[in-house]
């Protein structure tokens, strides 16, 4: 599949345009990580990334804690939270991409569990929310914006806890 990418590619544009299964932004200089399709009964992802971090979206409803395991390498983005069977209902994992970046776009390639997918601008304020993501879905889901983090977190919370498009996201990499 052809795919116009932007000056830093999304984790998906790789995955589809390399096979690579994951999601993040890396530059285009960086190695790649390539990451086969696997049998979900034979998936072997990355252990937790430790320590975990605190993070919290403040929402209408109120503040939402959770504790995130951050992934900031390309090897920590390409696998995210593949194979993972599950993920308690405050914990996630923040994908920092450092700087401001478009064009960024997720897939659940190898994610066997459903997820919520929050786009984060550079100021923390949630872009856009992809609510129950399919597991093992390739298709790409666009964050809509220009992001600084990605947050994934159990599918339906996102919706149980209100976050909309406009709440912020309180965490170290956002300077707070």
């Amino acid at each position: 599949m052809a795919l116009q990418l932007p000056e830093r590619r999304s984790r998906i544009a790789l995955a589809l345009a390399f096979g690579l299964a994951a999601v993040a932004a890396v530059p285009a200089a960086c190695a790649q990580v390539d990451i086969p399709r696997m049998d979900p009964r034979q998936c072997h992802g990355q252990a937790v990334i430790t320590p975990l971090q605190p993070l919290a979206i403040l929402t209408a409803r109120g503040a939402a804690r959770f504790q995130v395991e951050v992934a900031e390498t390309d090897q920590q983005h390409a696998y995210g939270l593949m194979c993972r069977r599950r993920l308690a209902p405050d914990r996630g994992m923040l994908f920092d991409f450092h700087t401001p970046t478009d064009g960024v776009n997720f897939w659940m390639r190898n994610t066997l569990i459903g997820l919520d997918i929050v786009y984060i601008a550079p100021n923390g304020t949630v872009v856009s929310v992809a609510r129950n993501a399919t597991p093992m879905d390739e298709t790409p889901i666009p964050a809509g914006g220009t992001i600084r983090a990605v947050l994934e977190i159990a599918a339906g919370r996102a919706a149980q806890l209100g976050v909309r498009p406009g709440d912020k996201v309180v965490n170290r990499i956002f300077g707070r």
